[in-house]
């Protein structure tokens, strides 16, 4: 009997860490959410700091969108895709009803790739500072700074 309840407790483990990954990004917003419920004028300062934008501005988007994590997610779609804060909420207001997949995919962000895995498995901070702030695929060898990096390679810098 005893084995039978390890094995039961096994596959129980199995299936509850094999939830989809959307319900890590709904866990994060709901975060986000009950964050903002308690201090949204923190929240908003901590919105502004994070993404460089004035916080009459954060004020603006928060009424335009449904939810305080929605805002978050806008202006994280702005900063991966490099598409202005407005086609984000203009995309956002069009597909909210078929979820963030397909607002992702719209703005250009194509599935399978780091930065759809990022917004699938909820895995951004808000941390209220520039330097906490995820880029999701920002890093060497993508964006602008491609084939301009200055190392010499290896033994060229003796």
């Amino acid at each position: 009997m005893k084995k039978a309840a390890v094995v039961m407790t096994f596959f129980l483990t199995i299936g509850v860490s094999a939830f989809p990954a959307q319900a890590d990004l709904d866990t994060f917003l709901n975060g986000l959410n009950s964050r903002a419920g308690t201090d949204l004028n923190g929240f908003g300062v901590s919105l502004s700091a994070q993404f460089s934008i004035p916080v009459p501005e954060v004020h603006a988007i928060l009424k335009r969108v449904d939810l305080p994590g929605d805002a978050f997610l806008c202006l994280q779609l702005s900063l991966m895709t490099g598409q202005p804060i407005e086609t984000v909420i203009k995309t956002y207001q069009r597909q909210k009803g078929n979820g963030w997949g397909a607002i992702a995919k719209e703005l250009g962000i194509k599935p399978g790739s780091s930065e759809f895995h990022a917004l699938k498995n909820g895995t951004f901070r808000l941390t209220g500072s520039q330097k906490g702030k995820a880029s999701h695929g920002q890093g060497p060898g993508k964006g602008n700074n491609k084939g301009n990096d200055k190392s010499k390679g290896k033994g060229h810098n003796k």
